[in-house]
């Protein structure tokens, strides 16, 4: 890694940890990161899918920021609700309503906003490799990019401008939100 790159994953972090500490003295609304544990048998006996709780993130768009300015890309996002029997002949909506239940029957309580299968972002991986999850290492700018969008490769955005926006946007939430 060169110095170039080793002082912008230190700024990367310095600002993840600047904006986990606004969030937290705003008192910014929190979602839960939780663990999908498919339905399985144990000892035989059938163990429904559920979500295990691991901590609590604010969701900033394609990132999910923890209290220690540990950061995920965001993964599957559901409300947890209980089961419902409805007919449904779409499965994608089957499966979201089969996370939804998950998510209750995990211990989550009903409401409560769940996000999973969010893969950790490793800034040493970022300073290695030049990329981890949305983040983007611009080795020739020493900076950190998010591509905020994972269909279109040129949708880059400094990490500092876009952590800015996001914490602004969920400490002041635009009327109607």
């Amino acid at each position: 890694m060169t110095d170039a790159a080793g002082d912008a994953i230190a700024r990367a972090r310095e600002s993840l940890t600047a904006a986990a500490a606004a969030l937290r003295a705003a008192g910014a609304r929190q979602e839960t990161l939780a663990e999908f544990e498919p339905a399985r048998r144990v000892l035989g006996l059938p163990r429904a899918a559920r979500m295990t709780p691991v901590g609590r993130v604010w969701r900033l768009g394609v990132l999910l920021l923890d209290e220690a300015g540990g950061v995920f890309a965001t993964g599957h996002v559901v409300r947890a609700e209980r089961a419902a029997r409805k007919s449904v002949t779409a499965e994608s909506v089957a499966q979201q309503r089969a996370w939804r239940a998950a998510a209750v029957k995990g211990g989550i309580a009903e409401g409560e906003t769940v996000d999973f299968d969010a893969p950790a972002v490793d800034l040493d991986e970022l300073g290695r490799d030049g990329a981890s999850g949305p983040l983007v290492l611009d080795a020739a700018r020493g900076d950190v990019l998010v591509r905020w969008s994972p269909t279109q490769p040129d949708a880059l955005t400094p990490l500092d401008a876009y952590l800015r926006d996001r914490t602004d946007l969920l400490v002041h939430p635009p009327q109607g939100a």
